[in-house]
């Protein structure tokens, strides 16, 4: 039998959640949606959702959602203009497990391949790599982070014996750049490199990248053999997650068969969590397709408003094309640990979420006008 939770411990959960409703509303730095309500869903928490094996495919254990985890892979499968016939995906524990996906799949197919990623690249994506034990190659990157095209032409062409595993990135982590597909595409062909897989990490930008203007080529039309995102990003989740979609006829290479689970053992993890897609599923119902495009534009009206202001009192901010990440040198270490601000070096930025609004804005800049100079501290890393 349990016990009753003592008092002592009841007053620690208030104060955990006391503190941790502070710390969500006040930070600027980390791309995290926080305008999500799932009140709905609540009752789901009392079972024990377990999205075991494949989700296209019938298994043994049935208290699990996968009906729902494939309609978010053919929601965005069709927003990425995927073949209609030829996808697949899953929803996983967040972009590290997706692009860990991505690169497995690549790796199967080609054993003998070279990697190259750019150096602006998610820091996860080393750590894949070398779980998958395959050879790899930076890139350069341009100043505002996109990958530098000649450099990877160069690189490539000095390897080209060896099958191409290119990691594209569509919103990097700190200056939100995005790498693009069709270039990559282009100079691989230009090579006459047959044997290539093009993975796209695309965590944020992804989720709203059909609705730039102008468009930047990012999707399987435009060459990518498979993309990534996060969940818990641009849509909003009390649990991270993330998606992967790719081309069923690569996923069939990997395939195994599992009697145990009644299914085909096709993911990275045995057990899912078969809460995320539910989620998912119900932020995908109440938005739609027009709902995540009007997100993405009040996201890009409040980034550029962030800009303009950090402009008129002096702040050298800037902007990629279509990004919602607004670009800013290292602040004041008072203003850096208030609205959580990740930095890399010598650089800031601020997200403009959907749930970020003008009056935070205001306050974040009065902030930086108020703030001391910059105090020097160690390089931290961010997600």
């Amino acid at each position: 039998m349990y016990k009753n939770i003592s008092v002592k411990d009841t007053e620690r959960l208030h104060k955990l959640k006391e503190n941790i409703e502070q710390a969500r509303d006040s930070f600027l730095g980390y791309p995290v949606s926080k305008d999500f309500n799932y009140a709905e869903l609540s009752s789901f928490l009392q079972y024990p959702i377990n999205n075991l094996g494949d989700p296209f495919e019938d298994g043994t254990y049935k208290v699990q959602t996968h009906e729902m985890e494939k309609e978010v892979v053919a929601f965005f499968a069709k927003l990425f203009r995927a073949q209609p016939t030829d996808y697949w995906g899953y929803i996983t524990n967040g972009g590290s497990e997706s692009n860990l996906y991505g690169l497995y799949l690549a790796r199967e197919l080609y054993p003998k391949g070279m990697v190259y990623y750019s150096e602006s690249t998610h820091y996860s994506v080393r750590k894949n790599i070398h779980l998958l034990n395959i050879p790899s190659i930076i890139i350069r990157s341009q100043e505002n982070g996109e990958i530098d095209y000649e450099d990877f032409e160069n690189t490539v062409r000095m390897n080209r014996h060896k099958p191409a595993i290119v990691l594209t990135t569509f919103g990097t982590t700190m200056k939100e750049a995005k790498d693009d597909v069709s270039k990559i595409k282009g100079i691989l062909k230009n090579l006459a490199i047959q044997d290539h897989y093009i993975h796209c990490d695309a965590a944020l930008s992804g989720t709203y990248g059909a609705f730039m203007e102008p468009r930047i080529p990012f999707d399987f039309k435009d060459g990518a053999d498979s993309i990534s995102i996060s969940g818990h990003k641009f849509i909003g989740s009390p649990i991270p997650s993330g998606v992967i979609i790719t081309k069923r006829s690569n996923r069939d290479r990997i395939a195994k068969g599992i009697s145990y689970i009644g299914s085909l053992d096709t993911t990275i993890t045995g057990s899912r969590n078969g809460h995320s897609p539910l989620f998912l599923w119900y932020a995908l119902k109440k938005l739609g397709v027009d709902g995540l495009r009007a997100r993405y534009q009040k996201s890009l009206e409040t980034a550029v408003y962030c800009e303009n202001r950090l402009k008129e009192i002096g702040v050298n901010a800037w902007r990629n094309p279509n990004a919602i990440t607004v670009v800013l040198p290292k602040t004041a270490l008072e203003v850096k640990q208030k609205w959580q601000l990740a930095t890399e070096g010598n650089v800031a930025h601020v997200i403009c979420m959907p749930n970020v609004t003008k009056a935070q804005i205001d306050e974040f800049i009065y902030d930086m006008s108020q703030a001391s100079t910059i105090e020097e501290e160690e390089f931290e890393l961010d997600f």
